[in-house]
């Protein structure tokens, strides 16, 4: 799901319409890796396509390349873009800038970023939750069918009414993953269960994605995956005013209300921006697609591949949650397959 961030200070006076966060010191502790001493610290740009603090997407990536900087001794500056326009801004100006490696996330960059980058061959991209095909470019990708998998089994086995729903934020084909990943899954445990599917249109329209859930919830449904980013905040609204489940997307979302948000579809950016700064920094970054699955993790769910904070709410219960760890164990393993190809 896909939402923006960030920092506003310096690029601003290069550039209209973005702005940046700190980037980690090397000279804290941790800050300079071994063997690193006296070499030129490489310098990273990651350019966020919108403000940091409306999605915890974008802030989890943000604080994976922070982290790897300053553990690796690289200088990561994070770069806020204020609107659509303002990526490819951003993009140039840390062209401009001499950045070694320019990162920037999500399809709403796609153009901007397949423009820069194929005007300067010579410079290291790289894009975190989407794919851009060009030689000089690592596209980082998410194997969200699987999470989406699990969440779907287990509301396949939690369910006492037999009447699922999911309000996803937009009918297009990047986020089939999640439909069909969640509608595999549920099908998979409960044949019988019936899966209500509504599209709110937008990814930050929490009052659409509330009358959508009702709408579900007047119909039947006794759990509705929220699966349209910001829209996820009216879901939860519903829940809390309707009583049936939900469940979150990203980060752990249970601990919001614990009582209706009973699960949460995990996604690893930080571990992906992680891994794009220490691959660049030690020597082996290479251009072309890398994907991050549950056997990676990547990507997972709570209570099934992840701890949480909150207890476990009872309409999902131990025993639905030991077996879709055993769904997950079968998905890492390859016994079991998802579909990846929408």
């Amino acid at each position: 799901m896909k939402k923006l961030l960030l920092a506003l200070t310096t690029f601003a006076v290069l550039a209209t319409g973005c702005s940046t966060g700190t980037s980690a010191p090397a000279d804290q502790p941790g800050g300079q890796a071994a063997g690193q001493e006296g070499a030129a610290k490489k310098r990273i740009a990651l350019i966020l396509p919108e403000k940091i603090g409306v999605n915890p997407f974008f802030q989890q990536m943000d604080e994976g390349a922070k982290k790897a900087a300053q553990e690796l001794g690289a200088e990561v500056k994070t770069i806020e873009s204020t609107d659509h326009g303002a990526i490819e801004e951003n993009l140039r100006v840390a062209v401009a800038e001499n950045y070694d490696l320019i990162i920037t996330s999500s399809f709403t960059s796609e153009d901007a970023l397949k423009k820069v980058a194929t005007e300067n061959p010579d410079r290291n991209f790289a894009i975190i939750d989407t794919v851009v095909d060009l030689p000089n470019v690592r596209s980082v990708t998410f194997r969200e069918q699987e999470a989406a998998y699990l969440v779907g089994a287990a509301a396949g086995l939690a369910t006492k009414t037999n009447k699922v729903g999911m309000v996803v934020a937009l009918d297009i084909p990047q986020l089939k993953k999640w439909t069909v990943g969640f509608g595999e899954g549920l099908k998979a445990t409960n044949p019988k269960a019936e899966l209500m599917v509504n599209y709110v249109g937008s990814f930050t329209d929490p009052a659409k994605a509330k009358e959508l859930a009702l709408l579900q919830a007047s119909k039947g449904a006794d759990f509705i995956n929220g699966a349209a980013a910001v829209g996820d905040l009216g879901v939860f609204e519903a829940a809390k005013e309707k009583g049936f489940f939900t469940a979150g997307q990203d980060v752990d979302r249970t601990t919001i209300d614990p009582e209706h948000i009973v699960l949460s579809q995990l996604k690893g950016t930080d571990a992906a921006a992680y891994e794009t700064v220490k691959t660049f920094v030690e020597g082996t970054f290479k251009p072309g697609v890398v994907a991050y699955g549950l056997k990676e993790k990547g990507v997972g769910v709570t209570y099934v591949t992840h701890e949480s904070k909150t207890p476990l709410n009872a309409f999902i219960g131990q025993e639905v949650v030991d077996k879709v760890k055993a769904i997950n164990d079968e998905i890492v393993a390859g016994t079991r397959k998802v579909p990846d190809q929408f």
